[in-house]
């Protein structure tokens, strides 16, 4: 089936390069598309591998998955789908030196990758205030199980659905990219009518703005509540000082995931509003495929830091080590059981304490007992 290249959607508001010329025409140098299919290379063979090993490890365990992990698995999904599904048009067509699949393929190619992308951010967001909800407010932490988790799921699903597909129905486009071998959302159209920058202005703040502010406030009030606890927990048993170190690095892991997403789409981002919203012709052609490029790079990030970071991936790894290691990671789990269950104990001794003398010193150790025995356990 012949793919149509030239001819132009039957929209009111084109893209001023979709004025003149031919629109899938790469406007790079061969060498420039040519290094540039070579990263996405490399970049879709890291991010595939990294996230189909973590769904891999993830499907062994898929009974015994906690909240969070489940949420973890979802990430990895939305990373792999923006590897598998869209890598690979992008990567053709700068081999190629110009975009091959036509308008269908186009706004195919720009649906999947906003889909996922905000897929991504909307699962980051839903982590943050788990993290939040756990540390911050224990009785909804403890309420929250896996079946919430699901509807959780749900949402993010609709959500992104909700807003990816309505450009497709004429409340906005994909549209080529400025330098040709790519495809987005048409953020062109703010320029063409006032129907445009409103539906533009959704997408920034309902897909970009509001998602990152919450994930923002989220690790901002982690943060403060565990700063707080630190000095309370540090009059306590030495133990319980370490489920809250590791508690710690479990935020951290979470914190560097969303850090990573952000530093990796906000350049993007930038670029978008600015052509949006500024003049056009502003920004050079070959300075807008720099963040394109970096935006395409975040789903390789997520394998790395659990990798890296996560304790427990860490622990994994120690099985053929020497044996005094293995002995000192045997120590190190029991350390951590016994710590949950004397935590726990000394829990119902103090609330018992606190029922007959209901002083406000037992009340706020209590408080801070709790707090702790819900983040080892979690």
């Amino acid at each position: 089936m012949a793919l149509n290249h030239t001819a132009l959607p039957q929209n009111q508001g084109l893209p001023h390069y979709l004025q003149d010329g031919d629109p899938f025409a790469s406007k790079l140098s061969w060498e420039a598309d040519l290094v540039a299919g070579v990263y996405l290379i490399i970049i879709g063979i890291l991010s595939t591998v990294g996230n189909g090993y973590v769904l891999y490890m993830s499907s062994t365990r898929k009974k015994k998955l906690r909240p969070a992990e489940i949420m973890t698995v979802n990430l990895a999904v939305c990373d792999l789908g923006i590897s598998v599904v869209g890598k690979p048009f992008t990567i053709i067509s700068c081999f190629c030196h110009r975009w091959v699949f036509g308008w269908i393929g186009c706004r195919w190619y720009g649906w999947a990758g906003f889909f996922f992308g905000c897929g991504s951010l909307i699962t980051m967001t839903a982590v943050s205030l788990d993290r939040y909800l756990k540390i911050c407010y224990l009785s909804y932490g403890v309420w929250l199980k896996r079946k919430h988790t699901y509807i959780c799921l749900a949402f993010i699903w609709a959500y992104a659905s909700f807003w990816t597909t309505m450009p497709l129905v004429g409340l906005g486009d994909y549209v080529p990219e400025p330098f040709g071998t790519s495809c987005t959302l048409d953020w062109w159209l703010a320029q063409a009518t006032v129907g445009g920058q409103i539906f533009i202005l959704n997408i920034l703040f309902f897909c970009l703005l509001l998602p990152t502010a919450v994930i923002v406030f989220s690790y901002v009030k982690i943060i403060a509540k565990v700063k707080s606890s630190s000095k309370k927990v540090a009059h306590f048993d030495s133990r319980i000082h370490g489920s809250h170190m590791l508690e710690m690095k479990l935020t951290k892991v979470a914190m560097l995931i969303c850090a990573g997403f952000l530093i990796a789409w906000i350049p993007y981002a930038v670029v978008s509003v600015w052509s949006a919203f500024g003049r056009p012709d502003s920004i050079p052609i070959q300075l807008s495929v720099v963040p394109t490029l970096l935006a395409k790079s975040s789903a390789m990030y997520n394998p790395i830091i659990y990798q890296v970071i996560d304790y427990k991936l860490a622990c994994c790894q120690t099985r053929g080590l020497r044996a005094n290691k293995k002995k000192s990671l045997e120590n190190f789990r029991l350390h951590t059981i016994t710590t949950v269950r004397e935590t726990t104990a000394v829990l119902e001794i103090h609330q018992e304490q606190v029922k007959f003398t209901g002083t406000h010193e037992l009340k706020e150790r209590v408080l801070v007992i709790i707090i702790m025995v819900s983040m080892a356990r979690n």
